[in-house]
């Protein structure tokens, strides 16, 4: 079943968006790709920057080098 590239990304900006912001720590750090990630921080740079939003802004950063980094990319 295909899904969309841009749905897991999706789901995790609602959780920030509807204020669930440790479900979506949680999201993230789970996060399949660094390419999701990256659709998730361009969806993220639309918000209003508050001390919440610079915090999890921190964790997408740290979460898309951990990913990007060879050995901890996940299996299919």
């Amino acid at each position: 079943m295909a899904r969309g590239k841009n749905e897991w990304a999706t789901k995790v900006f609602t959780l920030v968006k509807s204020g669930q912001l440790p479900a979506a720590v949680a999201q993230i750090k789970v996060a399949p790709t660094v390419a999701d990630v990256t659709r998730l921080q361009t969806l993220l740079a639309a918000l209003p920057a508050t001390p919440a939003q610079k915090q999890l802004d921190k964790v997408v950063e740290e979460e898309r080098a951990l990913l990007a980094a060879p050995r901890l990319h996940r299996s299919p």
